[in-house]
């Protein structure tokens, strides 16, 4: 395995240096793979590999790209091929007007080929599509993983397909393989998190799910599993180890069971899983706690920020907001966490920081402390109700805040009605879409509000 792990590492070449190697690139890398591989292999792993990097083009266009990799391989790659096949190929079909950035395009991408992760897929239409939409989907899920998950699924297809009781055996399939699939999305999920906001904010997001699943966790336990978690991703995320997830999550969740079940019935039931993957699905998907204990109100950012735990002072700060606010979305809790990150890099260099920490406060943090405990609590009417009870409260309460006679009012009430249940449906959990309930977050009109305030915006 180590020797196959660094065998892929010596592939993983850049872009640029492979085209500087042109040819020889070609002959020495490519052909072996294809050699090694054959050509059933060869194109399964390709059309895996370029539909995870180029997750936005058609099915047609990577079908296309495959294709005319398997082509040249096919007539370069053989024994007794033209010494000078690669380059006289290439030639030939600028001038019949292909693209004329093939050997470009076909050299970059096999910079990062993974030929010890082959299998053997059957290689059809159906199969072909699949493995495009499946690693298109799971564009951000590191690659072994990636692989593992459908080199599962074709072979259960190859499998049933041959059967007699293709039903039958496409449900045992389907249920054996359920827990590694559902691994695939998570981590896919949670790997696109991390490209999205870096590993700082990674570990902000985290700090704010385990604060909201387990309010009586520690800020010191809370900070440290939130920064073991941002430590996985930036390790395994684009890591080439088979197994580098399995083995960290093996350690951080027995982590996690050791430091906060004890206020949490729930995470007791999820670290009584046998498995560790069962483990780590139970918990990623567990809510936020209903109810929350905490006395008092925190205080905002102020000058002490400015001192060498400056960074510490905000993380707790977001932790004891996120523990009074169980049920405020998490976008709203990393908008005040760069707020204050703000505050604190325009403050502290000042002759007067508290000065200016009191204007922040009044111009930006205090509105965003109004905006998450209003996020908190009707997410938390969303939380406590049946969808159908939510949207009769949602209108019986809309219709008294209305003045007797107003102009539309049916019309303004399913205005509002339809704005919030859009939010609170996406919005309203934790593991919500960070950039879609951001976005909602920054709009002129907040989508997130009482309904009194969003009817004097509108006016």
């Amino acid at each position: 395995m180590k020797a196959g792990i660094v065998s892929l590492l010596l592939l993983l070449l850049t872009c640029t240096h492979g085209l500087q190697r042109g040819k020889d690139y070609f002959k020495e890398k490519v052909c072996n793979e294809y050699n090694i591989l054959g050509e059933t292999d060869f194109r399964s792993i390709s059309l895996v590999i370029n539909s995870r990097k180029y997750s936005n083009a058609t099915f047609e266009q990577i079908i296309s790209l495959v294709n005319d990799m398997v082509d040249l391989a096919k007539k370069c790659c053989t024994a007794g091929a033209d010494p000078d096949c690669y380059e006289n190929e290439v030639k030939f079909n600028i001038h019949a007007g292909r693209s004329s950035h093939r050997r470009e395009r076909i050299t970059c991408i096999y910079s990062t080929s993974l030929p010890c992760y082959a299998s053997m897929f059957f290689f059809s239409h159906l199969s072909s599509r699949f493995l495009v939409e499946y690693s298109s989907d799971h564009s951000y899920a590191p690659l072994p993983i990636l692989l593992n998950s459908t080199r599962n699924y074709l072979s259960a297809v190859r499998t049933c397909c041959a059967s007699t009781q293709n039903n039958i055996c496409f449900l045992k399939e389907r249920l054996q393989h359920k827990p590694a699939q559902a691994f695939t999305h998570l981590s896919n999920k949670a790997c696109a998190l991390y490209a999205l906001l870096g590993k700082n904010k990674t570990t902000v997001s985290y700090l704010i799910k385990f604060t909201q699943q387990t309010p009586s966790l520690s800020f010191e336990n809370a900070r440290n599993l939130a920064g073991e978690t941002s430590e996985i991703l930036s390790k395994c995320c684009d890591s080439l180890e088979e197994n580098c997830f399995q083995n960290e999550l093996k350690l951080h969740i027995a982590h996690i069971c050791n430091t906060a079940c004890g206020g949490n019935e729930r995470l007791r039931t999820c670290c009584s899983s046998k498995d560790d993957v069962g483990k780590y699905l139970c918990i990623y998907s567990l809510p936020w706690d209903k109810h929350s204990q905490v006395p008092q109100v925190p205080s905002s950012v102020d000058e002490g920020a400015c001192g060498e735990d400056g960074e510490l002072d905000i993380y707790r700060n977001i932790y004891d907001v996120a523990r009074l606010y169980t049920r405020a979305p998490e976008a709203l809790l990393i908008t005040l966490y760069s707020a204050s990150q703000t505050a604190t890099s325009d403050c502290c260099g000042l002759p007067d920081p508290k000065a200016c920490f009191a204007e922040k406060d009044l111009k930006t943090i205090a509105p965003l402390h109004a905006l998450i405990e209003k996020g908190n609590e009707i997410c938390g009417e969303y939380s406590d109700h049946t969808y159908v009870e939510f949207l009769k409260r949602l209108r019986a309460n809309a219709l008294t805040l209305l003045p007797p006679g107003t102009v539309d009012a049916e019309d303004q009430v399913s205005a509002l009605v339809e704005q919030r249940t859009s939010y609170v449906t996406k919005c309203c959990h934790l593991n919500a879409p960070p950039t879609y309930c951001g976005i909602q977050v920054k709009d002129p009109v907040p989508t997130i509000c009482f309904l009194a305030d969003c009817i004097e915006n509108k006016s």
